[in-house]
């Protein structure tokens, strides 16, 4: 019966996705907002549209589709087989059926989740198929500038090395201290933000530096108050290429999360400097380099000059202070 069930769930993912991508071929704004339902939202997270936006209501989500299709090239809209298959879960208190896609672009590889309430399942007549409730489409990477292996698999022979030349920890230690260049992108806030966007650009070989006023990689977590755990499940917190044991339990306490991300750094190779204070940068359009200038732990002031500055000081990084 399970199985049954799952392949009725694929077929009708499936059938969605054939028309939607038969819809890509001449995008109309009508055609395509008969694939979605009434109060449907479309989410695009740079893929179609190179930002971030959330259309709402399906006339609006095919007029604004039918504008961003050509331009992006998107297409090959599919089931991606290496994720999780198309299953029936609670979303926001209503039964979907959920489905993890991947697709193209003409600049890059995208990837997507698909929702339809599972009242009922498509029937036979297209006018009848159940529309997507909520689309969303994200940007992975740029075709040509895909992500490197890890590091493991790009390692040399363990005979080849230089007996009386730097070893790792000495490489370590010069890579973060930028003695001698410049990082290609500052990132201001070395909580789970910052630490994943430097772990992904690590792996596209982007120089990426990590600052944070906190003593200890770890701390943004490490101080809150005493008891606290995170009220939302753990697999909602992996972090890019080390997910977290499955030994680990669904709720994790701020303790588990900041030691964590001190191993993750280190583990990452993330050059991190802690004691770090952001005062302020200026764009300097004639080098097209920021000038950012940072307060280091010995209260003196370093400028560096990064091509791009990432602000990673989360939705909780201003105190909200009541009016009594």
């Amino acid at each position: 019966m399970t199985a049954r069930l799952n392949d009725d769930v694929s077929r009708s993912v499936e059938t969605w996705l054939h028309d939607f991508n038969t819809a890509l071929e001449h995008p109309e704004p009508a055609r395509l907002a008969g694939l979605f339902a009434a109060d449907g939202h479309w989410r695009d997270v740079l893929a179609l549209t190179w930002g971030l936006e959330t259309v709402s209501g399906a006339a609006q989500i095919g007029q604004r589709l039918a504008k961003h299709l050509a331009a992006s090239g998107a297409r090959n809209f599919t089931i991606d087989p290496a994720r999780c298959p198309p299953r029936i879960v609670e979303r926001a208190g209503v039964p979907v059926i959920e489905a993890i896609v991947r697709f193209e672009t003409a600049i890059g590889h995208g990837a997507g989740i698909v929702r339809f309430r599972a009242g009922a399942q498509p029937a036979q007549s297209a006018a009848e198929r159940t529309p997507a409730w909520t689309l969303l489409t994200l940007l992975e990477d740029l075709k040509g500038h895909e992500e490197a292996v890890l590091r493991a698999g790009r390692e040399s022979s363990p005979f080849e090395r230089d007996f009386h030349g730097p070893n790792w920890a000495d490489q370590r230690r010069a890579s973060a201290a930028y003695a001698d260049r410049e990082p290609t992108v500052l990132v201001v806030g070395g909580g789970h933000a910052g630490l994943t966007v430097a772990a992904r650009l690590g792996q596209l070989g982007v120089d990426t530096l990590v600052i944070d006023r906190m003593a200890r990689v770890g701390d943004n977590w490490r101080l809150r108050y005493h008891g606290l755990k995170l009220h939302n499940q753990v697999h909602s917190n992996h972090l890019p290429y080390l997910p977290f044991p499955p030994t680990w339990p669904n709720y994790l306490s701020k303790d588990q999360i900041a030691n964590w991300l001190e191993m993750y750094c280190e583990a990452m190779e993330i050059n991190f400097w802690t004691r770090t204070a952001f005062e302020g940068a200026t764009y300097d359009p004639a080098a097209r380099r920021w000038r950012a200038r940072l307060r280091l732990s010995d209260g003196s002031l370093r400028e560096v000059r990064p091509r791009h500055v990432v602000m990673a000081t989360s939705v909780s990084g201003t105190p909200n202070i009541p009016a009594i």
